[in-house]
């Protein structure tokens, strides 16, 4: 779940000292000696889960300019962070042409390598989406788009990257919202087809009585309302893809004149004289089993078989939990920069939330749930409590949301007596008494009280309080049950949660 680093270096000691130091901060790391080491591993398929690169200039063999180059001339845009004793103005203009997206000299302090990697991954994964969006408007999406962690997501892209060397029809399975038409550009961006259109149909949304004119199009006054021509989308797609979004959905007598278009490669105008010829690659996908409804007659058999030639499923989010914070920091950089907004990532407890999550909406909801958090970003990166709605649905998250009326001596509907809390008298903060008598207060006494005054002025809002405080949620707990002012941890849960 967590980024992955890659360190090249040909120094034992410093590849010791950042190997440390970056676990430190919470990556994964994998280290190597030397420019040729790094590039293999970049270029294997593991290498797909490499997220940045600390890079030394200086190495025996291929230095780190020679591994700048062999990344630009293979496409392989991983942000890079060079390193190196020499830290002249020559040397630093000289990597960040190669491509190095930030310089670091030796020996590197934490704090800035800890910046320059936040800022390397928030950057990398800005420029991911903007090629993922630039690449999908010019149809020209491949599968490296799609780098995933994920063994099982790894198998569907193979055998996509085998179908996409044909004009097999394909078929993708999947739950709703994994990403069908995503992988469907992506086979299509991977063809011999790639650039040329790629026209999407949702078959759910069409009116029945348009199917044929909207699939086939229609010629200026074949009906009422029939204002002027229509192609229709197999016209549309001629030369490159159509795809069938829910084909499921389509009315029986549709899917008859379906499977004549895509039997006969033409189809028949409504209002139409003649036939026209088309040539497009069909790629169908639906939420729901064809199979299960050709038993029950809703689904014509012979279609079936026509569009099921190359079947693929989409596993859902849930089975490939490694990509979701890679999904979500790719989410964050774009709305962030659509909204304007200044965040420098996700914490390591909200990637542990979204982590945990079941995501039954999939890709799509991990999307909306991090718009919305983009939006209620009060600090400079989302935690728990910019996504409420999903940790008030997990065990162990701590959840911000308005306080209840006070509790009654039993609960009515169970009987039992509510969590005791032991309430506090608060003095008005200004008055805070450092001195007692003719010494200084102790420590102890003033962080009881300026905590027991949060409680009280944040409503106990363990979240908040927390926040505001500038400590970790069980450091806050630690403290509350050591001072007395609750009677365990579970009673805190369940005033934060009422």
């Amino acid at each position: 779940m967590t980024a992955t680093v890659l360190v090249v270096d040909d120094d034992p000691v410093q590849r010791r000292l950042l190997d440390a130091m970056l676990k430190r901060f919470g990556y994964d790391v994998v280290v190597v000696e030397d420019g040729r080491a790094a590039v293999a591993l970049v270029g294997a398929p593991e290498g797909e889960r490499i997220d940045a690169i600390v890079l030394d200039l200086t190495m025996p063999g291929l230095d780190g300019m020679g591994v700048l180059a062999n990344l630009r001339e293979r496409g392989i845009e991983i942000p890079v962070i060079v390193q190196t004793a020499n830290g002249s103005i020559e040397t630093v203009v000289a990597a960040m042409r190669a491509g190095a997206s930030d310089f670091v000299v030796k020996p590197v302090g934490a704090e800035r390598l800890q910046v320059s990697l936040k800022n390397a991954l928030k950057l990398g994964a800005l420029e991911h989406e903007l090629r993922h969006i630039k690449r999908r408007a010019a149809n020209t999406l491949g599968f490296r788009d799609l780098a995933t962690k994920s063994p099982d997501m790894a198998r569907v892209v193979r055998l996509s990257e085998r179908a996409a060397k044909s004009n097999i029809p394909i078929l993708i399975e999947g739950e709703s919202g994994v990403g069908k038409e995503v992988l469907a550009r992506a086979i299509q961006g991977s063809s011999d087809r790639k650039g040329k259109p790629f026209v999407t149909v949702n078959c759910g949304a069409i009116p029945h009585n348009l199917v044929e004119s909207i699939l086939f199009g229609h010629e200026k006054g074949a009906f009422t309302g029939a204002t002027e021509r229509h192609l229709g989308k197999f016209v549309e797609a001629n030369g490159g893809t159509l795809f069938l979004d829910e084909v499921g959905e389509l009315p029986l007598d549709a899917q008859v004149k379906l499977l004549r278009a895509i039997q006969e490669s033409e189809v028949d105008p409504v209002g139409g004289k003649k036939s026209v010829r088309v040539d497009i690659r069909i790629i169908s996908a639906t939420n729901k089993s064809l199979l299960d409804q050709v038993k029950r007659g809703e689904f014509r058999e012979d279609l079936y078989y026509r569009l099921n030639v190359f079947p693929i499923t989409l596993p859902p989010l849930r089975q490939r939990r490694e990509d979701i914070a890679d999904l979500a920091r790719g989410f964050l950089a774009r709305f962030a920069a659509e909204e304007g907004r200044k965040l420098s990532g996700i914490s390591a407890e909200a990637v542990a939330l979204i982590g945990s999550y079941d995501w039954p909406g999939n890709v799509r909801q991990l999307e909306n749930a991090v718009f919305r958090a983009v939006v209620l970003a009060d600090g400079d990166e989302l935690g728990v409590a910019e996504f409420p709605q999903i940790a008030a649905q997990m065990e162990g998250f701590d959840v911000r949301i308005p306080p209840a009326p006070p509790p009654l001596a039993r609960s009515e509907v169970s009987g039992e007596p509510p969590p005791r809390i032991i309430h506090m008298p608060v003095r008005d903060p200004n008055a805070l008494e450092l001195v007692a008598g003719s010494d200084m207060r102790k420590l102890d006494e003033l962080e009881r009280e300026i905590i027991t005054f949060a409680l009280a002025h944040y409503r106990g809002h363990m979240s908040e309080v927390s926040r505001k405080l500038g400590i970790g949620r069980s450091t806050l707990y630690r403290k509350l049950k050591d001072y007395g002012l609750i009677e365990s941890e579970a009673n805190a849960d369940e005033t934060d949660a009422a």
